[in-house]
């Protein structure tokens, strides 16, 4: 269970401290990739072959399918963790997720996300402040 948000620096060679906290669901390796909202997914081995089943499943005919899929997909790159408890973060994620040199890993349950850090607090601030609204919405689900 991945929990908790842990503000780190991205070094000059693109790598970023893994929370020890988080390093045992990735020791045996991880995949990190584009994640929504512009931030990137970092799932264990065992995590990412539960969601390319998910990803695989989709009709490949509907074309919003096909965009996520290329999304998760096309940029998955498997990382490990050194002995310094860093992971390697490739020019091309780190670019998409606008990653400057403050970062924030968070701890979403099943996957780590990596904001960059203003991003972050904008995107926390936005939701914070409509956490009522969310919650309603919710409700209508059941949740």
């Amino acid at each position: 269970m991945l929990l908790g948000e842990y503000k780190h620096t991205v070094d000059q060679k693109g790598r970023i401290a893994v929370p020890a906290k988080f390093r045992g669901n990735i020791s045996s390796g991880a995949i990190i990739t584009r994640g929504l909202d512009h931030c990137l997914f970092v799932f264990s081995l065992e995590e990412w072959e539960v969601m390319v089943k998910k990803i695989t499943a989709l009709p490949l005919a509907q074309s919003n399918a096909r965009a996520f899929s290329r999304l998760m997909l096309s940029g998955a790159m498997d990382v490990k963790v050194d002995v310094q408890g860093r992971i390697l973060v490739p020019d091309y994620l780190r670019e998409y997720a606008g990653l400057k040199k403050q970062v924030v890993v968070a701890g979403v349950y099943t996957r780590i996300e990596i904001w960059d850090a203003d991003a972050w607090g904008a995107y926390k601030g936005k939701t914070e402040s409509a956490s009522d609204e969310i919650a309603e919405k919710l409700g209508e689900l059941g949740i």
